[in-house]
């Protein structure tokens, strides 16, 4: 397996941000939805020109993932808007952590994971969320293994199929 790189991805980058978003996405997920609410979603969350948008920001941070100079996942980071009584705006939210198949169980996603955590800790983040579909059992134990816990859920959007997602929190005196 060829050595993964971990890099912070500017807006120029926006073209391959979108691209590695989708391929992970539908690899992941993709056979969950039908084609039209997959299609809706993937063009609201993975467009060229929001990317761009984000990654411009410097609240938000986009980083890539990459084997031999080619994007082999991504992660999103930034201010946390997940529908929870208790977020403020001195949270910080992971919004997206996502390797290609072949490349993950490598030790790789953790890396990335670190790596966005060090970041909105280092912008000053207090408590830490994230949101993870109810079914995806281990990526709950993987966030768990950091500290993160369950503290409430929301339906999450892909088109109009509407999932169970869980919302996970580690506080501030946990880092």
């Amino acid at each position: 397996m060829p050595e993964i790189t971990i890099r912070r991805a500017g807006p120029e980058e926006a073209e391959t941000l979108s691209a590695i978003g989708r391929l992970t996405f539908v690899e992941t997920f993709g056979h969950l939805y039908p084609e039209a609410d997959l299609s809706a979603f993937l063009e609201e969350a993975y467009g060229v020109a929001k990317l761009a948008r984000l990654a411009a920001d410097p609240r938000w941070a986009f980083w890539l993932a990459e084997a031999d100079g080619a994007a082999v996942g991504h992660g999103l980071a930034g201010p946390c808007d997940l529908p929870h009584p208790e977020v403020t705006a001195t949270c910080g939210e992971i919004k997206r952590l996502y390797l290609l198949k072949a490349v993950q169980a490598g030790g790789h996603g953790a890396r990335l994971f670190e790596t966005m955590v060090s970041w909105l800790q280092g912008a000053g983040a207090k408590d830490l969320w994230l949101g993870v579909w109810s079914e995806n059992h281990g990526a709950q134990r993987f966030y768990r293994r950091y500290g993160f816990l369950p503290v409430g859920e929301y339906g999450f959007h892909v088109g109009a199929t509407v999932d169970r997602e869980f919302i996970f929190r580690r506080r501030a005196q946990n880092f």
